[in-house]
């Protein structure tokens, strides 16, 4: 079957304008891409073409036409992308053009980019996936990195092409347009989280042609610099055309990782970095606290937690074949390539792994070591929007699993924080985050979002989608806001205004509450989006206590634990008489037996079925229980609760003898067991369930048998496409940071989904902790480990205020100390571009560029053909070497 002239044309240009990769075929993307764009008559127009350049006047007088219907054409052809005209004295003289980059990108315009062109674009380096085994390894590829600008100027030598600034001066003309990869990715579904407008930069002739062609507008050095500036903040790498000598390029390109498609390049197909600068980033151990936001930006993904404590750097560099010396086919392809492995095998601190939001701990611990607590503050909210309420209430799995307790005791972690946090508590010195864009509520990206729940999943994700920018109103059932945290806790535990000082940052920041409204019975969630809301978070938490169906259960005198801590948070001068008997044995009927003494009960026992060590409250909240004198009765299940003349008079409890069996919840009694305890109030502490009310009408809102909805993995998106939930209605009961950081999450795939983004790329984390059991701890100090003032427990159970005392200034700099910074950022050098991106995220001065080459080549298409070639052919003896030594070796 004959060639198409589009398939002729495509290359032609490929053989004759740089980048041969071998005749084009029909089935191109390239011959398709052409085929909407130029006509077959403009295709054999273009055979004519070379790289230089001809006006449309010498043409019709070399390959004959009419002078008028050949400039026509050129022109045409030139508009659409498909050559390139070089102006002189603004008349324009047509030739081939590059292509990539070049054609690639001319092709390309806010005028021919549809759903399908955008497609067709992204398919485009499958093609080119052939070639890139062929590409010469760590040595530079046709791309070019350039360093950040604040990153280079502390080298104390710079070569011209080092810095991006030079690019910018030396130009005559620039102009400024929508990087074409973002575009397309976001066109087709898989946008990324990175600036899309006025974000890549053209330089000379290419910047009159993208005028000429209506492709960018015009701007002045000082803008260009701005634009650098802007997208260095965003964590975009600075790329130049490696083939037009040092200091020339006709763009620079401001590349992501997850998008564009140099980078995808080496991600997806490659083993390795070839768009190299001459530099690589290095890391000062001492300083680097593992907080992760290098890992977080790094577009090649070469940067990994680790840990200094569990074996040398070197070792712990995930090791992995390249095709320097193997073959490579689309079976070492990493079609996942959007998805950010952030741990290294040998693993990373226990503390930032076990906790459920994964806070940097290390980080704002160094923060207080230094004094510097608002920074501190600054840090722990970047995922943590509550860290004084969660400062005394935290189950603090980061501090049960520190490290340091394998030495002595574990650090002090959640005191620490609480004394960071308390600034939110003082308005003179809180820390208000700043809003990170400006949307105007007119335009396509204001958009309104509507939460339903002012718990704290529900207030983490407005304030996170706040901080983005957002219009944010949460609707709330009660009349007070905070959820559980304000109604379910009592106030010895967390004191209300601690709970209102960072509720008042949220409306400091622009979210808006609407208490005392239900949804679904006074409006409907399809009432709002007639309203303008374009997006729906549920949070309505887990607020209804669970019931036994137990004989008398239904008695006045019985009262549900979660009814009882909501009276009790609403009116604290509830009284009670008599002994009381609390069934449960969480941190929930740890509150509530508490709560009853409080309240005048002059007998408090509290049976529950697991054992000592199975009893899932918290050991310190258990400990604080017996102490004010509280009975805790193990091993001991509800049979019915006794009464008469309808008031409630005991419980006979029957002995339980296991809770669980094979991982389910299925206990098991001894019937012949069992023993009647007197009580006046019987209060049930046994669980929370989901009470969805109205709030599902209308909507395709699937829930599962314990009524948990049903959502996606990673995104939180239910079955309806705008709306999304988290915490309690999603995990089941679980502790306020659990419900946070589902929070954080919920504001992050409403944010893609309202940007049109990709809702799961780069989301699917997995962070592991280092091997505790492999240590080298030799040499650690033994400061011992600062304890809080004890609370009397005499005093304590008079009063629902809080007598709880935080550790000193002095202290809290003391159990810093004690961290053992067994977190460590681990740069993979194979993979690192020496962008220097990196650098301009870590607030702890801990990463810097080291110099690893004078020189990257500089050179013409055809030397850097002929490098490529050597690179192969040396390639090929590799592979066939360790192919030799792998048949001649002993198996094993």
């Amino acid at each position: 079957m004959a060639k198409s002239i589009h398939a002729k044309f495509a290359t032609h240009v490929s053989m004759h304008a740089g980048l041969f990769i071998g005749p084009v075929s029909d089935d191109s993307v390239w011959t398709k891409i052409l085929k909407k764009l130029i006509s077959e008559e403009e295709c054999e127009l273009g055979m004519h073409l070379t790289k230089t350049p001809i006006s449309a006047e010498d043409f019709a007088k070399k390959f004959g036409g009419s002078e008028e219907k050949v400039s026509a054409m050129l022109w045409n052809m030139a508009d659409h992308g498909a050559i390139f005209p070089h102006f002189i004295n603004d008349k324009p003289y047509y030739r081939l053009a590059p292509f990539v980059p070049g054609i690639y990108e001319y092709m390309y315009d806010k005028r021919t980019l549809d759903q399908e062109m955008a497609q067709l674009f992204v398919d485009m380096p499958d093609e080119l996936s052939s070639l890139f085994k062929f590409l010469p390894m760590n040595d530079g590829g046709m791309l070019r990195t350039v360093p950040v600008m604040q990153e280079i100027k502390g080298q104390q030598k710079v070569l011209a092409h080092e810095e991006i600034v030079k690019f910018i001066e030396t130009a005559e003309l620039i102009t400024v347009t929508d990087c074409l990869c973002r575009a397309s990715m976001k066109m087709i579904g898989k946008g990324c989280e990175h600036p899309i407008e006025d974000t890549c930069i053209q330089l000379g002739p290419h910047a009159e042609y993208y005028i000429k062609t209506g492709r960018g507008r015009q701007i002045s050095k000082e803008e260009a610099i701005e634009v650098l500036n802007k997208v260095e903040e965003a964590g975009l790498v600075h790329t130049v055309f490696a083939t037009e000598g040092y200091d020339t390029s006709s763009y620079i390109c401001n590349c992501c990782g997850c998008s564009c498609s140099g980078f995808r390049l080496m991600r997806q197909f490659g083993g390795g970095a070839i768009s190299q600068s001459n530099f690589r980033a290095a890391i000062d151990a001492e300083k680097c606290v593992a907080c992760g936001a290098c890992v977080d930006v790094c577009p090649q993904n070469a940067i990994k937690l680790g840990n200094g404590l569990c074996g040398s750097v070197e070792k712990q560099i995930d090791r992995y074949d390249t095709y320097y010396d193997t073959p490579w086919g689309k079976d070492k392809h990493n079609n996942n390539y959007r998805a950010r492995t952030m741990v290294t095998n040998s693993g990373t601190a226990p503390c930032k792994t076990k906790c459920p939001a994964h806070i940097s701990v290390q980080g704002y611990i160094e923060k207080a070591a230094q004094g510097k607590y608002q920074e501190a503050l600054e840090l722990i909210k970047k995922d943590n929007p509550f860290p004084a309420v969660c400062g005394r209430i935290c189950p603090h799995p980061c501090e049960d699993e520190c490290t340091r307790g394998t030495i002595d005791e574990s650090l002090a972690i959640d005191a620490i924080k609480l004394f960071i946090a308390d600034q939110e508590c003082n308005a003179d010195v809180r820390f208000i985050p700043e809003i990170l864009h400006q949307y105007d509520p007119k335009e396509k990206a204001g958009k309104k979002i509507a939460v339903i729940g002012a718990g704290p999943a529900g207030m983490s994700c407005a304030y996170y989608l706040a901080v983005e920018g957002y219009q944010v109103t949460v609707f709330e059932k009660q009349k007070a806001l905070g959820g559980m945290l304000t109604l379910g806790i009592p106030s010895f535990r967390l004191d209300k205004n601690v709970i209102n000082a960072e509720i008042d940052i949220l409306k400091e920041i622009g979210v808006e509450f609407r208490t005392g409204i239900e949804i679904g019975k006074d409006v409907t969630i399809q009432t709002l989006r007639d309203q303008g809301y374009n997006a729906f978070y549920l949070a309505i938490g887990a607020q209804q206590g669970a019931t036994l169906g137990l004989d008398g259960e239904d008695l006045e005198d019985v009262i549900n634990g979660v009814d009882f801590l909501r009276s009790i948070n609403l009116n604290d001068t509830i009284k009670l008489e008599g002994p009381t008997v609390v069934i449960g044995g969480g941190n929930v009927a740890i509150d509530v037996a508490r709560c009853a003494l409080r309240a005048g009960s002059d007998r408090v026992n509290l049976y529950c079925l697991e054992s000592a060590a199975e009893m899932p409250a918290l050991a310190e909240e258990q400990e604080e229980a017996r102490e004010e004198g509280i009975v805790l009765n193990n091993g001991w299940g509800p049979k019915r609760i006794i009464s008469e003349n309808g008031k409630v008079t005991g419980v006979e409890f029957r002995k339980c003898l296991s809770v669980s069996e094979k991982g389910r919840f299925a206990p098991k009694y001894d019937d012949n067991d069992t023993i009647i305890v007197k009580a006046s109030k019987v209060l049930l502490a046994i669980g929370q369930v989901i009470d969805w009310g109205d709030l599902k009408q209308g909507e395709n809102l699937a829930t599962d048998p314990r009524g948990r909805i049903q959502v996606q993995d990673v995104s939180y998106q239910t079955a309806v496409d705008d709306v999304f939930a988290g915490g309690d209605v999603v995990t089941g009961p679980k502790f306020a940071i659990d419900a946070i950081a589902t929070g954080k999450q919920g504001a992050e795939s409403i944010h893609r989904y309202l940007q049109g983004r990709d809702l799961r790329m780069c989301r699917e984390r997995e962070f592991r902790a280092l091997d505790k059991n492999n240590l080298d701890a030799a040499g650690y100090d033994q400061i011992p480990r600062q304890k809080i003032g004890h609370v009397d427990p005499t005093a304590a159970k008079q009063t629902f205020a809080d007598l709880r005392a935080g550790l000193t200034e002095d202290q809290v700099k003391k159990e810093a100390q004690r961290c053992m910074k067994c977190g460590l950022s681990i740069i993979d050098e194979n993979l690192c571009v020496g962008c220097g991106v990196c650098t301009r995220r870590c607030n702890f001065d801990a990463l810097h560029l080291k110099r690893v080459s004078e020189n990257m080549p500089a050179e013409t298409f055809g030397e850097f053909y002929s490098r490529a070639a050597k690179f192969a052919t040396a390639r090929a003896g590799r592979i066939l070497v360790k192919s030799v030594k792998k048949t001649l070796s002993p198996k094993s």
